[in-house]
């Protein structure tokens, strides 16, 4: 299954704050990605070509790294053949565009988790990861709600607690 899935989101700012909170992906101070409410991105050499990680379950290796513009990651799942990608694109001297892209073909089992489970996720990490971009720089908090399903995949999905 072909599938482009792509969230954007204009933030008040100037395209070099952006830069800066982008520039600590994957890292402890990691202040683009919603890390509180989901799994943290994890590289295993940093924002730079070739870095292996990914968050949770969703695997992947960075591409191609631009500090100033862009990061793509290939998908390192079976079934799961693209990227996802994140863009920084200045609209206005105060005004920026941040774009999460994914370009992708699924296979197999791939396209059952994409379409039940995955996609609805994903969905709902990225706009809280633009609500925290935007976040930091107003006092208005932007607080995307999370769909019934979303909510339930989460409750289902949760690991078990140890005793």
């Amino acid at each position: 299954m072909k599938v482009i899935n792509i969230h954007k989101r204009i933030i008040q700012q100037p395209k070099s704050e952006i830069v800066k909170l982008f520039n600590t992906l994957a890292s402890d101070d990691d202040r683009m990605l919603a890390i509180t409410k989901w799994s943290p991105m994890k590289l295993d050499k940093g924002l730079q070509v070739g870095s292996k990680g990914g968050h949770g379950p969703i695997k992947y290796f960075v591409t191609d790294y631009h500090p100033e513009k862009s990061i793509t990651f290939q998908f390192d799942m079976t079934g799961f053949d693209g990227y996802h990608r994140f863009d920084i694109e200045k609209l206005e001297e105060s005004k920026t565009l941040l774009t999460h892209t994914i370009d992708m073909t699924t296979t197999g089992k791939a396209t059952l988790k994409w379409v039940f489970a995955i996609r609805w996720l994903h969905d709902a990490y990225i706009e809280d990861a633009l609500d925290n971009v935007e976040n930091q720089f107003t006092e208005n908090k932007k607080r995307t709600e999370w769909s019934y399903w979303v909510k339930t995949l989460r409750k289902v999905m949760k690991p078990k607690q140890k005793d």
